[in-house]
């Protein structure tokens, strides 16, 4: 919308104006934000983003417009932003630099969505030097995926910057995560004042009540109404059609010519003049005579950038031409545009202008997909890959080419239309065949009610097993993986390793899933001797190929190294290669073990930075380690809240009986502890047992005690970890009563240093002491549990050693020097690297937000905490753990 009409557009918008103009003075004053307006068409949202542009006087503005016909263009939207500020790319560092250059497609490689979001933060706050900066996008609802994450994790890190971003949208919008704001109809009231400002005569009450009726509160329906016909719409239609009616109105009695060079504009979604003359004269435009005509009617302003007054003006130019002469300007446009310079918006053209299938078409598509999915499109890839099924002529190569698109599609998120174009597949080829099961299996996974992943999954390693028996074995651990990394293994295992002993091909030599095989039944005495070497083998530690199954097995075998260097590795790799998915289990290992561990700040610290690369990619934050940091630490409105968003998490039961027993609730710790080892499965059962010793022993359930110490005992003795002895020594003291029971745990537990579980065996001696009239002795032992427990943050049960000692006479002081009490748990992860040594702009790399909110997460550190400098910082007592620097993993 242009001029008049953007101004009658704000007609009865005071509270949307107002919420416009809080925005822009936020940024004013360097405080930023970010806004998203939904509304139908037509209903004054380019209008309000007209608005805010006169508001922002003295800001640097950048504009963008979504483009239905760019949606399979990886960046595109996010490059029309940024295109006049590119030339402060060079003030970037090299890193990001060299992120945003091959998103834009100016050199190749594959870009991290974080990065590519971390640049754009940067280059949008260097441009703007002094100046505050708006970031204005209209249409939001056709962006491209890549440049709808990359926004939103723009707009949603603006908070400490003098940044703007306003966007418009049809519902729904495709940015998540940023505040909205309805644009509704207007009311009769200002409708009728609309009405009356826009015409010098007055109307006849029913005409005017007929055309506030039709327009129904939209806006430019209502100034378009007279263009369509008036009252000559059919009842029923919405106003986006009674306005697409106005503008395709505007094309009647046009010449031949104009209409074509229309058409030609209306399907270049760039505005480049360069390609609509071109294409205009390959086709026999007068080009002079013909943009005069398009000008006339308004639909259409040729500038600097050729831009329609309107979306829907497009898309009513558009829609009028027929099939002919769509792929007639499509073709025009395909020959206009250079091959080396847009080879993918070339193609995307050359595909439109096909009437049917093209084998070189098709393959130029799936050119163009390589290259989406190395700069980060991966929903561009699908969607070019979609195009080239279409265009094939080769059965077998369209089967290829759609079990590649159904693999991109997944990537992206898109599973259910992934599925859909996975029915169409139709093969006699068994290796085909076995690649669109595993695909079958894979979108079952990511359906939270589906547990059919799995059998599918086997069902393709089956089909493989004569064709590529090495594969096949991959394929039943795939089903295992997958099933630890959605959280979804319950009876699973058991189901794997039964199809896997009846039908997987025989190993070349023992391995993994032999190992597996063993254990499920021969148990762990025999298994444990392979599954050790499994975890090593020869191709490279298991954790660097299968992670989930790596720390499953770790956790199994109560093996502390490998926990450990599970995490170590994790990390490193998660840094090095940049990948969200290696970096988020990295980090939810992290903080895992680091609860284990009782270094509290370290799990806090992991579980943000967990945090900020899932909200950097547009994923909600994994739970599993959250739900153990908050059962350890007894909050049991924040675990019960997770346990009630987490579904099928495989530590869903272990982690309720940890909370339970921590807060002595033992009847629940009892009924989470029996969910948790009801079926008995590998690697989900272990952990728990301990838990339901003791609920059961404090329930006064004898039986159910002592069969739970003698599955945990037979786990344990075969594994021969101090952990394991530790643990199994605390159990049989519940169950036995035997002093030296208690002390063998202790004992134990001491040479395997994990805080949490050191604690618990002192304050179960200690329980056990003072139940035997042996005060002295069991103050002692309470003492060093609450010295523990409360050193590791596992608040609940330092609150049971601290009743305790009190039964017993002893006086506790309430700890003061909580630094993680303080502070949320970004504020610890920026104290914590800043306390080791790491620099603002470090830290915000590592974080995934800007400078300026690193600083301002400092100045609330130092009030918080009464310190006054980094130095300070660094020596706080509490801050970084036993040993200074991030960890205090004891070996």
């Amino acid at each position: 919308m242009t001029g008049p009409v953007l101004d009658a557009a704000l007609f009865g918008r005071h509270g949307e104006k107002r919420r416009v103009g809080e925005l822009v003075g936020g940024a004013r004053a360097g405080r930023g934000g970010a806004l998203v307006l939904r509304g139908e068409a037509g209903i004054g949202k380019s209008a309000l983003l007209a608005h805010a542009v006169r508001e922002a006087s003295g800001f640097l503005v950048l504009r963008a417009d979504g483009a239905e016909f760019e949606q399979e263009l990886p960046y595109a939207a996010l490059h029309q932003l940024c295109v006049p500020v590119l030339d402060r790319l060079g003030d970037l560092p090299a890193r990001r630099r060299e992120a945003l250059r091959i998103a834009f497609g100016l050199v190749d490689g594959t870009p991290q969505p974080f990065e590519v979001g971390l640049a754009v933060l940067d280059l949008v706050t260097a441009a703007g030097g002094d100046r505050p900066v708006l970031c204005v996008v209209d249409d939001a609802q056709w962006l491209d995926a890549a440049s709808s994450l990359a926004l939103a994790f723009l707009a949603r890190r603006v908070a400490a910057d003098p940044v703007a971003v306003l966007l418009a949208a049809r519902s729904p919008s495709t940015v998540d995560g940023i505040d909205h704001l309805g644009v509704e109809r207007l009311g009769d009231h200002d409708v009728k004042a609309l009405l009356a400002a826009r015409n010098p005569f007055p109307l006849d009450d029913r005409v005017r009540d007929r055309l506030v009726a039709e327009a129904n509160g939209n806006p430019l329906a209502l100034l378009e109404l007279p263009s369509a016909g008036g009252f000559g719409v059919p009842a029923g239609a919405s106003a986006s059609a009674r306005v697409e009616d106005g503008f395709r109105a505007r094309l009647t009695g046009l010449s031949a010519g104009t209409r074509v060079l229309l058409t030609i504009a209306s399907a270049d979604p760039t505005g480049d003049p360069g390609l609509l003359w071109p294409a205009a004269a390959a086709l026999g435009v007068d080009v002079p005579v013909a943009s005069a005509g398009a000008a006339a009617t308004g639909l259409v302003e040729f500038a600097a950038r050729v831009r329609f007054c309107h979306p829907l003006a497009r898309s009513a130019v558009y829609r009028a031409a027929d099939d002919g002469l769509r792929r007639a300007v499509h073709g025009a446009l395909a020959d206009a545009t250079d091959a080396l310079t847009a080879p993918d918006r070339r193609a995307w053209h050359r595909a439109q202008a096909c009437a049917g299938p093209d084998e070189d078409v098709a393959r130029d598509l799936e050119r163009c997909a390589a290259r989406a999915r190395a700069r980060g499109g991966v929903a561009a890839a699908a969607a070019f890959l979609e195009r080239a099924v279409a265009l094939s002529l080769d059965p077998h190569r369209r089967v290829e080419r759609t079990l590649t698109a159904v693999e991109a599609g997944i990537e992206a998120g898109d599973a259910e239309r992934a599925a859909d174009l996975l029915a169409t597949v139709e093969t006699p080829d068994e290796a085909q065949h076995a690649r669109a099961d595993l695909l079958r299996g894979r979108i079952a996974f990511t359906r939270p009610a589906d547990g059919s992943g799995p059998s599918w999954t086997v069902r393709a390693a089956r089909r493989l097993a004569h064709l590529d028996p090495a594969l096949s074995r991959e394929y039943f651990l795939d089903a295992l993986e997958m099933s630890f990394v959605v959280g979804r293994a319950g009876g699973v295992v058991d189901e794997v390793i039964t199809a896997a002993r009846e039908s997987a091909p025989a190993p070349a030599s023992p391995d993994l899933l032999e190992a597996l095989v063993v254990l499920g039944e021969d148990g762990h005495r025999a298994a444990i001797p392979l599954l050790r070497d499994a975890l090593r083998a020869e191709g490279g530690p298991l954790w660097s190929r299968r992670p989930a199954l790596a720390s499953m097995i770790s956790t199994e075998l109560w093996d502390l190294d490998t926990h450990f260097a599970l995490s170590d590795w994790l990390v490193k790799a998660g840094r090095e290669s940049g990948s969200p998915l290696l970096l988020r289990l990295a980090f939810a290992q992290q903080a895992t073990s680091a609860v284990l561990a009782g270094d509290l700040g370290l799990a806090l610290a992991a579980t943000a930075e967990e945090e900020a690369v899932a909200d950097a990619v547009g994923e909600p934050p994994l739970r599993h380690h959250r739900l153990l940091l908050a059962a350890m630490r007894g909050r049991r409105g924040e675990t019960l809240d997770l346990l009630g968003q987490s579904g099928q998490v495989a530590s869903l039961h272990w982690s309720a009986a940890l909370l339970h027993n921590g807060v002595a609730d033992y009847p629940a710790a009892l009924a989470a502890a029996t969910a948790a080892t009801r079926h008995g499965d590998l690697f989900l059962t272990g952990a728990a047992l301990p838990e339901l010793v003791e609920a059961a022993v404090k329930c006064r359930e004898p039986a159910v005690a002592e069969r739970a110490l003698a599955s945990l005992t037979e786990r344990t003795g075969a594994a021969g970890t101090a952990l394991g002895r530790g643990v199994t020594a605390y159990a049989r003291g519940l169950v036995t009563g035997a002093e030296d029971d208690y002390r063998e745990a202790v004992e134990c537990l001491a040479e395997a240093p994990l805080r949490p579980y050191q604690g618990r065996a002192h304050l179960l001696y200690g329980e056990w002491l003072r139940r035997q009239g042996r005060r002295r002795d069991g103050l002692r032992e309470l003492r060093t549990a609450h010295d523990l427990l409360t050193a590791a943050g596992a608040e609940a049960f330092a609150h049971r050693a601290a009743d305790e000692l009190r039964a017993a006479g002893h006086r506790v002081e309430r700890r003061s020097d909580q630094v993680h009490g303080q502070l949320t748990m970004q504020q610890v992860a920026v104290a914590r690297l800043v306390a080791a040594g790491a620099t603002s702009t470090e830290v915000a790399t590592q974080l995934f937000i800007s400078k300026r909110t690193v600083d301002a997460h400092l100045r609330a550190i130092f009030r918080k905490l009464g310190v006054a400098s980094r130095r300070q910082l660094k020596d706080h007592p509490g801050l970084l753990g036993d040993d200074r620097n991030g960890s205090s993993f004891g070996r």
